[in-house]
C-alpha cells in the first residue's frame, strides 16, 4: 500500500485572516488601552483640572450652611410605682416582670421627635411655612425633615443636628426638638396615668362589692371556723392567693397583647406562668374537707380571702396611679445644648472640587475609549456592515 494513501486528510481551519475571524482580532490588550490614554493624555489631565477649578469657583457662590448640634440622654427605663408594688406580691409579681422587661430603645424617642405632632408644633413655633416659603404645611414638614438629622449612638446618646443658613436659628431649632419631646412625654405620661387610675377605680369598686358579699356569706354560713382543722387555714389562703394570681396573670396577658405578639418570648413565658398557676390551683383544690359543712365553709372562706387579696391589690394600685398622675414627665438629661456654630459646615469647597475632578476624569476616560473603539471599528469592512445594519434597525424602530 502506498504510504501516501495512509496520510490522513486534514481539513483547513480558518485562521485569523480567514472568514472565521480569529479571536485575536477581538482582543483588546492592555498596551492598546495604554496607548489610548497616552494619545489623549492632555485631555485627560487638563479636562478634569479645569472642571475641578470650575466647581471650586461655583462653590464660592453657594450660601454657607451652619450645623448646630445638641445631645441628650433619653429617659431611662424606670420601673413604675405600680410595677414596683406588684413585684412585692409574690405570685402577683408577674405583671411587674412585664413592665420592667420592656425596653425603651432610643429609636422610640427618635420616632417621637419625627412624629407629625412634634413637627407641627415646631412649624407653628418657628413659623416654618413662611421661612421655607412652603405652600402647604406638608411641604414645610418635608423641608424640616431635610434639614434635621436625628440619630442615636452606641453610647446611648441621642443627637439632633440642624442645618440652616442662620446659625442662631439652627441652634434654636435643635434645642426646640428636645423641648417638644419633653412636652410630648409629659402629656403621654399623664394620659397613661389617668387611664390607669380610672381603671383601678372601677376595679376597686367592683372588688369592694364582691368582698362585702363574700364577707356576709362567710358570716352567714352558721359554721364554726373550727372546721378549718380538716383543711388548714394556710392551705385555704394559698388557694385564694393562687386564684388572685391567676386573675392578675390574665390581666397581664391582656395588657401584653397591646405591645407584644403572641409569638414573643415574654408573652410565651407569661402563658407558661398562667398554666403553672392553674396547675397548682387544681392540685390544691383536690384536698376536700371531711364534711359537707366544712366544704361549704372552706369554699366561702376561700372566696373571702380571694376578694380580700384583690381588694388590697387594687386599693394600692389606685393610690400609686394617683401618685404617677401627679408626677412630672420623664426626665431628659441634656449633655450638650446646641450653640450657634461659629464655622460653616457646608459647602466643603475642596471636597466639591475633588469629586468634580474625579467624576469628570472618569467620564472623559470612558469617552476616549469609546471614541477609539468606534474609530477602529470604522476601518473594518465587516464592522461597517454591522454598523449600517444596526443603524437601519434603529431607524425602522423609530419609524423613520
Amino acid at each position: 500500500m502506498n504510504p501516501e494513501n495512509m496520510t490522513p486528510s486534514v481539513s483547513a481551519q480558518p485562521g485569523p485572516s480567514q472568514g472565521g475571524g480569529g479571536y485575536e482580532d477581538d482582543e483588546i490588550s492592555l498596551l492598546d488601552l495604554l496607548l489610548v490614554v497616552v494619545d489623549n493624555l492632555r485631555l485627560l489631565v487638563i479636562g478634569p483640572l479645569l472642571i475641578g477649578l470650575g466647581a471650586l469657583g461655583v462653590s464660592y457662590t453657594m450660601p454657607p450652611i451652619y450645623t448646630a448640634k445638641t445631645q441628650f440622654l433619653p429617659p431611662q427605663q424606670q420601673q413604675s410605682s405600680a410595677a414596683s408594688m406588684l413585684a412585692s406580691l409574690g405570685a402577683l409579681g408577674g405583671l411587674a416582670g412585664a413592665a420592667t422587661g420592656l425596653k425603651s430603645p432610643a429609636d422610640q424617642y427618635i420616632a417621637f421627635m419625627k412624629s407629625v405632632s412634634v413637627q407641627d408644633a415646631l412649624i407653628e413655633r418657628f413659623k416654618l411655612v413662611e421661612k421655607y416659603e412652603a405652600k402647604l404645611k406638608t411641604d414645610a414638614r418635608m423641608a424640616l425633615t431635610g434639614s434635621v438629622r436625628i440619630a442615636s449612638g452606641k453610647d446611648g446618646l441621642i443627637s439632633v443636628e440642624v442645618d440652616d443658613k442662620d446659625p442662631k436659628f439652627a441652634a434654636d431649632l435643635a434645642n426646640a426638638h428636645v423641648d417638644e419631646l419633653r412636652s410630648l412625654l409629659a402629656r403621654l405620661a399623664v394620659t397613661e396615668a389617668q387611664q390607669r387610675r380610672m381603671f383601678f377605680e372601677k376595679q376597686l369598686q367592683i372588688t369592694k362589692e364582691n368582698f362585702t358579699k363574700a364577707d356576709l356569706a362567710l358570716k352567714s354560713s352558721g359554721v364554726s371556723s373550727s372546721v378549718l382543722k380538716t383543711s388548714p387555714a394556710s392551705a385555704v389562703e394559698a388557694v385564694a392567693r393562687l386564684k388572685a394570681g391567676i386573675s392578675v396573670q390574665e390581666v397581664k396577658l391582656g395588657t401584653m397583647r397591646n405591645y407584644l405578639t403572641e409569638s414573643s418570648p415574654d408573652f410565651k413565658q407569661a402563658l407558661s406562668e398562667l398554666a403553672s398557676l392553674k396547675t397548682q390551683l387544681a392540685k390544691a383544690e383536690k384536698e376536700e374537707p371531711a364534711s359537707k359543712d366544712a366544704s361549704d365553709y372552706v369554699a366561702r372562706y376561700r372566696e373571702f380571702k380571694y376578694q380580700e387579696t384583690m381588694f388590697e391589690l387594687f386599693a394600692k394600685q389606685l393610690e400609686l396611679a394617683k401618685v404617677d398622675e401627679s408626677r412630672e414627665g420623664a426626665v431628659i438629661q441634656v449633655l450638650d445644648i446646641a450653640e450657634p456654630p461659629e464655622r460653616k459646615a457646608k459647602p466643603k469647597k475642596a471636597m466639591i472640587a475633588v469629586i468634580a475632578a474625579l467624576a469628570s476624569g472618569f467620564a472623559l476616560l470612558l469617552f476616549v475609549f469609546i471614541r477609539s473603539a468606534l474609530k477602529n471599528a470604522s476601518q473594518d469592512e465587516e464592522t461597517k456592515l454591522r454598523m449600517a445594519s444596526l443603524k437601519g434597525s434603529w431607524n425602522r424602530a423609530l419609524g423613520r
